[in-house]
């Protein structure tokens, strides 16, 4: 049975040392793989998330040291939200503003709910909820069990239209409608944690220009390449959107289109998973190529930018 929710979430970073510093040292997530994006092979790609980077779990960067800002538009992810366990927020607030890290509290469906950027501008939110404690955590030093992240909570999308965003994640993607705060559309997937999508009426008149800090795409969860195919074939009967061929990223199969609001989706299979090519226990350690790269290995090592601290 095909499971509905999100797989990754991946976006745009500024220098990768800073991205590394604030994601896997402040924020305690797992740097699960060290890889190069595909059609930039001089670009790191950082795979960020749980203990084994599982689907729903696992945030991605493309660094690029010298890149702009981005500029918000219409048809963009705006809020990539994490689960902590529901007394954590306090943790969380006084452990990012020790780090400089501006917050701002509020409260969704009842939980408490932090809000921050990282040093890109890129948004997010950690929400408190009940049973996370229960959930399986990576910890570092200064975050113990008690308090680190979980996973995905939820993404917040910006469209022009959020129905037609909607009927998407919903006749396509396998989400069900649900509740959302108030001006939001909400709809949730069928995975255990439940993951969740929430659509906002954007009123730009412009596209995003992207750039340091945006959400390049979100990818839904399909169970294999059946359940994939079956969903591009939902997608082009019904919507008349045609997906890209599938590609293979070694650690999932992807397919890829822009929904009706224009931002872009991806569909990607739950495996094999970031294990394929690397110890579990010892994961994101060494720098991993795909086998068409290998051969370019050392030069490629060569290129990349340090992830340690410049000036350290």
């Amino acid at each position: 049975m095909s499971v509905a929710g999100i797989h990754h979430v991946t976006a745009m970073a500024g220098a990768p040392w800073r991205n590394r510093h604030f994601h896997a040292d402040i924020l305690g997530q797992r740097l699960v793989k060290r890889t190069v994006n595909f059609d930039d092979p001089s670009t790191w790609h950082l795979y960020y998330g749980d203990a084994a980077g599982r689907p729903g779990s696992a945030l991605t960067f493309f660094p690029w040291p010298h890149i702009a800002p981005g500029r918000p538009g219409d048809g963009e992810t705006v809020e990539t939200a994490f689960r902590a366990p529901a007394g954590a927020i306090g943790f969380w607030r006084e452990r990012l503003e020790s780090h400089g890290v501006a917050c701002a509290e509020d409260e969704r469906q009842g939980r408490r709910a932090l809000t921050f950027r990282d040093p890109d501008g890129m948004a997010f939110a950690i929400i408190g909820v009940a049973g996370a404690e229960d959930e399986p955590a990576w910890t570092v030093p200064g975050i113990d069990e008690a308090q680190a992240l979980r996973g995905f909570e939820s993404v917040t999308l910006a469209v022009p239209d959020p129905e037609a965003t909607a009927a998407i994640l919903r006749d396509v993607l396998g989400f069900r409608h649900s509740e959302a705060r108030p001006g939001y559309l909400g709809l949730a997937g069928s995975d255990s944690p439940l993951t969740a999508v929430e659509i906002a009426q954007s009123a730009y008149g412009t596209r995003p220009r992207l750039g340091a800090g945006s959400v390049h795409h979100v990818a839904f969860r399909a169970a294999d390449d059946a359940a994939q195919a079956a969903m591009a074939q939902t997608l082009r009967e019904r919507f008349g959107i045609e997906a890209t061929e599938q590609r293979d990223r070694n650690y999932f199969r992807s397919i890829y289109f822009r929904e009706p609001g224009g931002v872009l989706f991806e569909i990607a299979t739950d495996g094999p998973g970031f294990a394929v090519d690397e110890d579990p226990g010892h994961l994101g350690e060494s720098l991993k190529l795909p086998p068409g790269l290998e051969a370019r290995r050392e030069t490629i090592a060569a290129r990349l930018p340090s992830l340690e601290r410049e000036d350290a």
